[in-house]
């Protein structure tokens, strides 16, 4: 609670838009929970919080919706999952969601090799991608972020302790980026 937090905008615009677009309404559940997310941002000191709930319940959408005043304040957002093929869900997940809003994104694996995962590299590094999908690829020494702001770690009980450590201190120096679990 000692290092710096970014400061998030409570923007809203950029949700309003996916909430528009979506082909279902938010539950009251959902709601709430983005709700308290919002309410995290602005207390600034680092959020850590924990969402729960069953598969299909929407995690994914509120923490692509959470996502939203992260990208809109300058910062970026990395999404961890444990596998290529859940990463890879959540890409055409947030692909589906946020191209259209005009959001950059990246899927990072490890079977990005050569040229392709130089031109990834250097897009995360110049801030070019916004928002970064990826497996343990996230916090390899080769991958530096322009101003990480928000890590969302997806079944975060698959990752130790350091990994997601080692996800953290990709931030600049003396931050602490929000995190969602």
């Amino acid at each position: 609670r000692a290092r710096k937090t970014p400061q998030i905008k409570h923007d809203t615009d950029l949700q309003q838009k996916l909430i528009a677009s979506l082909a279902f309404e938010l539950t009251p559940a959902q709601t709430r929970v983005l709700d308290e997310l919002m309410r995290d941002f602005d207390c600034g000191k680092p959020m850590i919080r924990l969402v729960q709930g069953d598969v299909g319940s929407g995690k994914t959408v509120v923490a692509a919706l959470a996502s939203l005043p992260v990208v809109a304040s300058g910062y970026q957002v990395a999404l961890m999952a444990p596998t290529e093929i859940l990463a890879e869900q959540h890409t055409q997940n947030f692909m589906q969601w946020l191209a259209p809003l005009g959001l950059n994104l990246v899927n990072l694996s490890g079977a990005d090799k050569g040229k392709k995962r130089a031109h990834k590299e250097a897009m995360i590094a110049s801030g070019e991608a916004q928002i970064i999908i990826g497996t343990h690829a996230l916090f390899q020494a080769s991958v530096d972020f322009n101003r990480l702001g928000f890590i969302i770690f997806d079944e975060q009980h698959r990752f130790g302790v350091d990994q997601r450590l080692a996800l953290q201190r990709k931030t600049r120096e003396g931050e602490m980026a929000h995190q969602l679990i």
